[in-house]
């Protein structure tokens, strides 16, 4: 039977991922070109999640600007931002009603910005009406580069684009790439600005420290090479390569042996280097912590849901450690999503049901028909959980019915270490019965 609505989707709009992409920029100010709810939404969930305020700006459109068109807004927004925040850069991501209405964005903040302007002003098409919140972080991502990226002497980095990821995720991506000796360039770093630290005196700054410098932006162009941990923020990479030739490398997400072995070996052939001793005893601590749980998870059958780069990266890490997936789910379709999955099944022998553009009640009634024993999701799938006495493993954005989850890494092969621990411990703290972990 067809049904004609969306039940519990899990996903979110497009303003939402680029607000997250511009808050990894150092000292930029995300302004949202809409009304008052389509910027409460994004910061609503940005505190939440990291448990951290946002400064994220509106123009606050309303009826009138249906009929008259909201440039007078978005100029006066543009301008009292920079009076009270004096901020290095301002990204602008639209919403559906200013897209609706046609206002000419680029030519709006032409207008607005004055030649010897030190501000970089940053214009990213994101109407909430098409794609998602990965979208949107792509969008805003591939502006970022148009506007700023300059090309120079070759600088001897590498780009790495992180997608919607933690800020515990990008540290380890971080950890790696210092093991391998690479200096690197993070399109976008929200690791300091969305986990930011408690000053003396028990304030935080307006602008917090930390993300990527706009500098760092303008050399991206002279790197060696860009590699996107995931494959749904990859724009901004392939702009990279055909505008200034800088190869870009596009995924997968580095989770478990097989998907961190690519990840080095592309970031070490890039930039011509070895692989170091201590890389390959992390990749042999996180073998010998899937020899020493093999027992308990071998056959174990597992539902996980998500966007589509981490969701395949999870997949195969759940195969490689003897799981049986029954179901993987994303609510962003996406060219390689099927394929990865497809590849999972071949490759293991397992049967999971791929569901793409779908929600929730679908995915719930896939669980419920193909059974599961533990669910990896955000937690939007708590209600699921609770519904079929399930444990879940809470990962990915949104978290909020937990507290420091966006601290802790679930890539690289420490990150793959811990969230191989999550998933044992939810599975032995589940009604643990010694007599059945054979059967």
């Amino acid at each position: 039977m067809q049904r004609t609505v969306i039940i519990n989707p899990p996903k979110m709009c497009q303003p939402m991922g680029a607000i997250l992409a511009y808050m990894g920029v150092h000292g930029c100010v995300p302004v949202v070109h809409g009304s008052q709810g389509c910027s409460t939404y994004p910061r609503y969930n940005i505190a939440r999640h990291f448990r951290e305020s946002a400064e994220v700006a509106v123009s606050s459109l309303a009826e009138d600007a249906a009929v008259y068109g909201g440039a007078k807004n978005l100029a006066e927004a543009i301008k009292n931002v920079k009076a009270r925040l004096d901020p290095e850069a301002i990204g602008i991501c639209t919403t559906c009603m200013s897209e609706t209405i046609g206002d000419d964005v680029r030519q709006i903040v032409k207008k607005a910005t004055l030649p010897d302007d030190t501000t970089k002003v940053i214009p990213a098409s994101t109407p909430s009406y098409v794609g998602t919140h990965l979208t949107g972080y792509d969008n805003a991502m591939k502006a970022l580069v148009e506007t700023l990226a300059v090309k120079g002497e070759p600088n001897n980095k590498i780009n790495i684009i992180t997608g919607i990821i933690n800020p515990g995720d990008i540290r380890e991506i971080k950890h790696m790439l210092r093991l391998l000796g690479i200096e690197s360039i993070f399109l976008s770093d929200i690791s300091d600005t969305l986990d930011t630290p408690m000053m003396r005196g028990g304030h935080k700054p307006m602008l917090p420290q930390g993300g990527t410098r706009i500098s760092d932006i303008a050399d991206s162009a002279n790197s060696s090479g860009t590699v996107a941990i995931c494959k749904t923020a990859g724009s901004a990479a392939v702009y990279l390569q055909n505008k200034f030739n800088v190869p870009a490398i596009l995924g997968p997400a580095p989770v478990g042996v097989a998907n961190c072995d690519r990840f080095v070996e592309n970031v070490t052939k890039l930039m011509d280097k070895p692989i170091t001793r201590e890389i390959e005893n992390e990749r042999g601590r996180l073998i010998d912590s899937i020899v020493d749980v093999h027992h308990y998870m071998f056959g174990r059958r597992v539902a996980i849901f998500g966007d589509p780069g981490i969701v395949s990266g999870i997949v195969r890490f759940c195969a490689e450690v003897g799981m049986a997936p029954t179901v993987a789910m994303t609510a962003t379709k996406h060219r390689d999503f099927a394929p990865d999955i497809k590849a999972v099944n071949s490759e293991y022998g397992t049967d999971m049901q791929i569901l793409e553009g779908t929600d929730l009640y679908e995915f719930h009634e896939v669980v419920k028909s193909q059974g599961a024993e533990l669910i990896i999701g955000n937690s939007k799938g708590k209600d699921i959980a609770d519904d079929e006495n399930i444990p879940l493993v809470r990962v990915g954005f949104p978290v909020y019915d937990r507290v420091g989850v966006y601290r802790y890494p679930i890539l690289g092969y420490r990150g793959s270490i811990y969230l191989l621990d999550l998933m044992t411990n939810a599975i032995l703290g589940h009604k643990y019965d010694p007599n059945k972990l054979h059967q």
